[in-house]
């Protein structure tokens, strides 16, 4: 009878511990950094430099400029000098600087949208960076570069359907906040010592092995919903803006990418280190 007890009680465990991992990992990645501004742009401000990034600004900037220019026969010609003079624009500090600027403004967008009743899509306004390039190439004096007209282009990383999508699980992690996790801690602390206390040491090692367990399963079901997450995110965004927009989910769900490699490893070491302990035990035990 009490075998079957702790089987069942083992089996409660582990599915409690998979389910409070990913739960505690994404309710404080909401309180800690997609509601704080200043580690949501420490998240996203090295995008500045990344390349499909810089590449998806640069295609949007000549393609918007290009509806205003008529070159005629060099249309083509003056379209691809276009967009290499914005890709340059991107490698230079005025750019940076215009991208951290626009996501500070498309940080409110994020948080409007996913705590709030409704609202458009989540996107990152381009027209800073339009017109740090438009004032480089009139001080270059380049042909029809007063003719860029700076007006509202975008970057979409989030359509206004997923967001209504998101919005309550995204409610229920912000009401959540760090709690989850201290309440994963103090049932950590609880069953291990009320094991070691009952049934001495190697009751100690069996319930450490079955928390392994489920901290290996809570990663896996972790990495599972950002992968998820990321396909639904990505799945209404506008081809052009899609590879910009997902190095911005990347880069924001970094974080949580390494909760998964470090609640893995504890889990494994757990699981291993617990369940070997326990059989060494018990051979001692038989031993003697």
């Amino acid at each position: 009878m009490r075998t079957y007890l702790s089987a069942a009680l083992s089996a409660v465990l582990l599915v409690l511990l998979a389910v409070l991992v990913p739960v505690s990992a994404l309710s404080a990645w909401v309180d800690l950094e997609i509601d704080d501004t200043d580690r949501y742009l420490a998240a996203v401000s090295p995008l500045a430099s990344d390349a499909d990034v810089q590449d998806t600004v640069a295609t949007l900037i000549s393609d918007e400029a290009m509806r205003n220019i008529d070159a005629g026969p060099l249309q083509d010609t003056v379209a691809e000098f276009l967009r290499k003079t914005a890709r340059s624009f991107t490698t230079t500090e005025a750019f940076r600087r215009a991208w951290d600027a626009a996501n500070r403004t498309a940080h409110e967008a994020v948080t409007d949208a996913l705590h709030e009743d409704g609202g458009p899509a989540v996107t990152i306004a381009l027209a800073p960076v339009i017109q740090g390039v438009r004032e480089e190439l009139i001080s270059s004096g380049v042909p029809f570069a007063d003719q860029i007209p700076v007006r509202q282009t975008s970057i979409t990383v989030l359509s206004a359907d997923r967001a209504d999508d998101l919005r309550t699980s995204f409610r229920w992690l912000r009401y959540c906040g760090v709690w989850p996790a201290v309440g994963t801690v103090v049932l950590l602390v609880l069953v291990l010592g009320l094991a070691v206390v009952e049934g001495g040491a190697r009751a100690g090692l069996g319930a450490a092995a079955v928390v392994g367990g489920g901290f290996v399963l809570g990663a896996v079901l972790l990495r599972v919903a950002v992968a998820v997450g990321r396909g639904r995110a990505l799945d209404q965004v506008p081809g052009g803006d899609r590879d910009g927009a997902a190095a911005v989910y990347d880069a924001l769900t970094a974080s949580l990418r390494t909760t998964v490699w470090i609640v893995l490893l504890a889990g494994a070491v757990l699981l291993v280190g617990g369940a070997v302990g326990r059989f060494l035990a018990m051979r001692s035990r038989t031993a003697r």
